[in-house]
């Protein structure tokens, strides 16, 4: 039985690499990569954009009254 060798870019280098159980870093072609993707989150350089919360007391005020709020 012939099996398809899945092929994949690199999130750090983009360099094709194989997307399998025997690549230990996958996604990544190699530790380094791994490891440089790994630093950004640590760092904060990738950041998941959330919508701010109001929290209780912040309801129905405008933009100008909200920035009073802050804690």
């Amino acid at each position: 039985m012939k099996t398809d060798v899945k092929m994949v870019d690199c999130p750090t280098c983009t360099k094709s690499c194989v997307y399998s159980p025997e690549n230990r870093w996958r996604p990544f072609c190699s530790e380094r990569c791994k490891l440089i993707d790994l630093g950004e989150w640590a760092s904060e350089g990738y950041q998941i954009p959330v919508e701010p919360e109001m929290d209780e007391f912040s309801v129905g005020l405008t933009p100008e009254e909200s920035q009073y709020t802050k804690h």
